[in-house]
């Protein structure tokens, strides 16, 4: 008895703390996606990303991000890529960090190590990420002008997987399980307090039309820590935001004649 009340208190003052020291910010969100691996040859893949990015589930403007890259498949198990993101942040939430009052642009280079592995009726995969970002820095008098880019660096990690709901594998006009954790760590000189960037963790169902195409319908739950203090407190800024993920995910096949 005596144990539950040290635990109980022990919860009670660690809750305590997170309320006092940092500032929460919660959001429900949307994430309307499109994906798609595309075959070039054998070995070589072209990837194509658009990520519409909503508050209110879908009444205005988080982030938008697009991307394009390239993969090579060294085994059925292992891939590389690497890539280019173009991604901008709209002023949302409480405590925005477009706090200019007009969106942050972002550009991005990317590599990647992705291993693929079997348990069972599960496929994993694991993904290793290093990104170069450049955030544009808007001029005082204005901010829609890049005035400077400040570099930063961030690692992330993600692990992902489907499991069949129909039988041993997926296959055309099944559902399936899928789900996804990845967790960001900013690094370098310029990172600020949010070296713990953000994590987030998303499960849900999906349906494969064919091979090449399917439909993914997830919860999403983002944890983000902003980069710079609340300016009255002087607290951490942390988002909790809450929603759901719609991904579209169509291939198509250049390689063949």
């Amino acid at each position: 008895m005596a144990l539950r009340y040290v635990l109980f208190f022990l919860l009670l003052s660690a809750t305590s703390f997170g309320q006092q020291y940092r500032v929460i910010d919660r959001n429900a969100i949307g994430w309307y996606v499109y994906n798609g691996d595309h075959k070039l040859s054998k070995r070589w893949e072209l990837h194509t990303e658009y990520q519409w990015r909503r508050v209110a589930l879908i009444q205005s403007w988080q982030q938008s991000l697009a991307r394009l890259g390239l993969g090579y498949k060294l085994t059925d198990q292992v891939k590389l890529a690497g890539g280019f993101t173009f991604f901008t942040t709209y002023p949302y939430g409480d405590y925005p960090v477009a706090d200019a009052g007009v969106p942050t642009i972002e550009n991005r280079t990317h590599e990647d190590i992705q291993l693929s592995a079997k348990m069972g009726i599960v496929s994993l995969r694991h993904r290793f990420r290093l990104e170069q970002r450049w955030l544009g820095i808007g001029a005082e008098d204005n901010p829609r002008h890049i005035e400077s880019w400040e570099y930063q660096n961030r690692a992330r990690y993600q692990i992902s997987g489907t499991i069949p709901l129909q039988g041993a594998t997926i296959e055309d006009g099944e559902w399936y399980a899928n789900f996804f954790d990845e967790l960001f760590i900013g690094f370098g000189r310029n990172v600020e307090q949010n070296i713990f960037n953000q994590n987030r963790i998303s499960a849900g169902l999906g349906y494969q039309f064919r091979e090449t195409f399917a439909i993914e319908l997830n919860y999403l739950n983002q944890i983000s820590q902003h980069p710079e203090l609340e300016p009255i407190s002087q607290k951490p800024v942390f988002e909790i935001n809450h929603g759901f993920r719609l991904n579209v995910k169509y291939d198509l096949d250049f390689s063949k004649k």
